[in-house]
């Protein structure tokens, strides 16, 4: 062996070596991970959400914050990644590593969504804990008055987070706390009655339908439709967007796991039978984002023209594999080999899909960037919404072929939320280590980013991003329960 030959191998001797020290140093004790994890959500739980409230961004030095839009600090969120999204992050957290804190953050944060139940059932977009602001809402705990806002949203799964949430913390607490346990009966008992009578549910509701308004119909083409926005009021119609009607789904079989109600599992069917109804005939035997009392798909926002839907269809698909897998029954397999062909068919040259298909002619809709006016051109389209969207199509093809070949017996197993078994891995604990290295000495995660409601001042270039919070306490739990 020659020198030359020699100092390489010593070389890469040292250089293995080093690594391997990185390697050490950046992988925490198990001590350190639960102190990070403690300062952590002492930090958001009690300097940035404002009594188990929680918002999408605050700004590093936390004088600003926001949701969907503006928000006050004693303003909270619904829709993930805001309040019952934290609170579940919190619960998971305590189950994997039975720190009590946990609980008691988890606790808040459910107390937090019982405060902001409105008088109609469920939750809207946003809540306020603050004395003053809250006037502005018919919340079941605070005096009625029919001037209040008392709409329960189900878009962006804004109601059916914080229900799932909230029978998971019932489920944790073996159904012992009477104000979360109020709060589910009186929500169930709204949204059940809430439901219509073909099985679909609406975007937003605020008191039961008339059930002769809303016979029950198989879904078809209007003999007409207009090109030009319509301005309709539209979130009493069947609505598909934003999976909202397969979110509520899912959380009818989560309720039917954890209290074993029937009440909830003929409710999920109900809603499985509105998808077979929805159906559109051929040449388009797809599902519309939604759709009127006759069944017609129809305009909804300026952007969102009656047609037949690219992308939420391939949900519907997906949600129809599950009511089969929880019934058994056949019959929510019937239309996806169809819907498949149609949408195959119907991909764009790049193999995408439309969000939106003309109805009868299929041809792919989209609209102009000023005017939104609608055209057949994708040049000049508005930068906000989706009118373009990714094919699932091979994999919904793939996991229709698992389903048939499943054995009845083995379809649907329902499982609990807590976290099972976790193992250590390099993986886990350089993801571990760096969380911890990021934190600041508040115990805060600060990131390059900004407030989109703030503008983008030199104050919100850095940010606090509620969806790295839940991340990174996510691993730190899995770190420590997986270190014991």
């Amino acid at each position: 062996m020659n020198n030359h030959t020699l100092k390489m191998i010593l070389a890469l001797a040292g250089f293995v070596l080093a690594g391997s020290d990185l390697q050490a140093a950046s992988s925490p004790t198990h001590s350190e991970a639960k102190t990070a994890l403690r300062k952590a959500v002492d930090f958001f739980q009690n300097k940035a959400g404002y009594r188990g409230a929680y918002l999408y961004k605050y700004s590093a030095d936390l004088r600003k914050q926001e949701g969907e839009g503006m928000a006050y600090k004693t303003t909270g969120w619904t829709q993930p990644p805001g309040t019952p999204y934290v609170g579940e992050a919190y619960l998971y957290a305590y189950q994997a590593t039975g720190e009590a804190y946990l609980l008691d953050a988890a606790k808040q944060t459910a107390y937090a969504l019982v405060a902001s139940q409105l008088r109609s059932g469920g939750w809207d977009s946003r809540f306020e804990l603050g004395e003053e602001h809250r006037k502005r809402y018919a919340y079941r705990t605070e005096p009625e008055s029919s001037k209040r806002r008392n709409y329960t949203t189900l878009d962006d799964n804004k109601s059916q987070s914080c229900l799932t949430f909230l029978m998971r913390m019932d489920e944790e607490l073996k159904f012992t706390d009477r104000r979360i346990r109020e709060t589910l009966d009186y929500a169930f008992d709204h949204f059940l009655k809430a439901q219509y009578p073909n099985g679909a549910w609406p975007q937003q509701f605020r008191e039961p339908p008339v059930a002769s308004d809303f016979p029950v119909k198989q879904a078809r083409y209007p003999e007409s439709w207009s090109r030009t926005y319509p301005r309709k009021r539209y979130t009493g119609y069947y609505t598909f967007n934003d999976n909202s009607i397969a979110d509520m789904l899912h959380v009818l079989l989560e309720a039917h796991r954890i209290y074993g109600d029937r009440k909830y599992f003929e409710a999920a069917k109900k809603t499985g039978d509105f998808m077979l109804l929805a159906q559109m005939s051929e040449p388009q035997p797809g599902w519309a984002q939604q759709y009127n009392a006759d069944m017609e798909p129809a305009w909804a926002r300026k952007f969102e023209p009656a047609s037949i839907s690219g992308g939420e269809s391939q949900g519907v698909m997906r949600t129809l594999m599950t009511v089969y897998r929880a019934t058994g029954d056949p019959k929510y397999l019937e239309p996806i080999p169809r819907a498949l062909a149609y949408y195959k068919r119907s991909k764009r040259p790049d193999g995408k899909l439309a969000r939106f298909y003309e109805l009868k002619t299929n041809k792919p809709l989209y609209f102009t960037k000023d005017d939104y006016e609608l055209t057949y051109s994708d040049a000049d389209m508005p930068t906000h919404y989706g009118f373009i969207v990714s094919s699932g199509l091979e994999k919904i093809e793939r996991e229709y072929a698992m389903v048939l070949a499943t054995p009845k017996d083995r379809l649907y197993r329902p499982r609990s939320s807590r976290p099972g078994k976790i193992s250590q891995s390099k993986s886990l604990s350089a993801k571990a280590g760096a969380a911890i290295k990021s934190m600041d000495p508040r115990g805060a995660w600060v990131e390059k980013g900004t407030l989109k409601y703030h503008g983008s001042d030199d104050e919100t270039r850095e940010v606090i991003d509620t969806r790295s919070v839940v991340d990174n306490i996510r691993t730190l739990a899995q770190f420590i329960a997986a270190s014991k």
